[in-house]
């Protein structure tokens, strides 16, 4: 087989009208819990939330993965379509989307990207993913016909692109919205010129890694599995590229319980044989090898040389890798955290606050508050066919969803 390079595909975008678009833009389904999709689609029909979150409109208690849930998703995508809620677009192009989030700017290409490279390695993951959160997604977007929601992936920065896209950003953009949250979100339609030009660039691109996003495209990939002998265009699916040097990382941070209920000076004892300890006022670590402790209404820096784990593999030197193999496992006998419930993970937008309320308020017994994984780091054990340890990055800003969605 020769070399394989990444392909992306331009498609007719289903999407709103720019004077609904702030009506209908929504987060992503998996950082809001029912509760919270339910509060920010009150009283507005329009929501994207009533898509992705379709058991906001069944009664309370309903089982997220109830049949009814699934089928309501798609009544409600129907009817946003035949409202005029969402219109398709007249012919396959690409679209330029654009975050602002104070001083931070992020600029991607939304397309959709193929089966085929996800299913050859040519797109990179660095996570495991979770049957049951696969399972849902994968039904989610068969029963829909529809990839809803973008895989947010990066790349390796190319100057000719990053000088393509900002020729387009520099005329008037089709949308240009603030959301709640102080995050400015501007979209632009590519020419058909513009269109072919980009997509010849990204022939040259040869590996594309999932930033955000492993449940929905390993859903995609079966679903089109499902439907390998049904017409339609399943073999690919909606993502958005962003270059490396624009990515925003931040902390994934834990808060454990102690079932052995020790004293704050035992566990510190503990750690002082793994970590140098001292007591803080700050309790943002700001190099790799560190980490904030809250412990004991306190906050103490435990620091340690990540090299000397690193010397393992790529993935035995990441923070998060440091936090499982030297505190959570050996002294917390926490040793599958995506199952084990004396461990919780807060990300990093929360800030130490969130940490500090949940060890007051909500029963756990320190929290630690990490590094933030780099984006090189993330390269380098997607390319090593490695995965990290779950909960690894905390991306800002997330995608926001209602923008433009594929229909096959």
């Amino acid at each position: 087989m020769g070399h394989v390079v990444a392909k992306i595909v331009p498609f007719r975008a289903f999407r709103p009208p720019a004077s609904l678009v702030s009506r209908v833009a929504a987060p992503p389904y998996d950082v809001v819990t029912t509760k919270e999709a339910r509060r920010l689609a009150a009283g507005n029909p329009d929501s994207f939330l009533h898509i992705s979150r379709p058991e906001i409109d069944l009664p309370e208690g309903t089982d997220e993965h109830a049949d009814a849930v699934y089928a309501r998703g798609v009544e409600n995508l129907e009817s946003m379509v035949s409202r005029g809620t969402l219109c398709q677009d007249g012919e396959p192009r690409l679209y330029v989307y654009a975050q602002q989030m104070g001083s931070h700017h992020q600029t991607g290409l939304v397309c959709c990207a193929a089966v085929r490279d996800y299913m050859q390695n040519v797109i990179k993951k660095h996570e495991k993913t979770r049957q049951d959160k696969e399972d849902d997604r994968t039904r989610h977007i068969d029963t829909l016909s529809a990839h809803d929601e973008p895989v947010f992936l990066t790349y390796r920065a190319v100057p000719i692109i990053d000088e393509t896209i900002s020729r387009i950003t520099a005329t008037t953009p089709e949308y240009d919205f603030t959301t709640d949250d102080d995050i400015r979100h501007l979209l632009w339609l590519t020419s058909r010129e513009e269109t072919d030009q980009l997509v010849e660039l990204f022939a040259g691109v040869d590996t594309l890694f999932v930033a955000d996003g492993h449940h929905r495209s390993a859903s995609a990939a079966r679903v089109h599995s499902l439907r390998a002998h049904q017409p339609g265009e399943h073999d690919a699916f909606l993502v958005v590229l962003f270059p490396h040097d624009q990515m925003q990382i931040l902390a994934y941070n834990r808060v454990v319980r102690d079932t052995q209920r020790r004293a704050p000076v035992e566990l510190l004892s503990a750690l002082r044989e793994r970590f140098d300890v001292t007591e803080t006022s700050d309790p943002i670590p700001h190099r790799h090898g560190c980490f904030g402790l809250f412990l004991g209404e306190r906050w103490y820096r435990l620091a340690t040389d990540p090299d000397k784990f690193a010397q393992h593999d790529c993935v035995a030197g990441l923070d998060a890798s440091i936090c499982q193999d030297q505190i959570l496992a050996p002294l917390f006998g926490i040793h599958d955290p995506r199952t084990d419930r004396n461990v919780d993970f807060v990300g990093g937008i929360r800030g130490p606050g969130a940490l500090e309320q949940r060890v007051r308020e909500n029963g756990w017994n320190l929290a630690l508050h990490l590094f933030p994984t780099s984006i090189e780091q993330l390269m380098a054990v997607s390319e090593a066919n490695c995965l990290m340890p779950p909960k690894s990055t905390w991306f800002e800003p997330k995608l926001r969803s209602g923008l433009f969605l594929h229909m096959f």
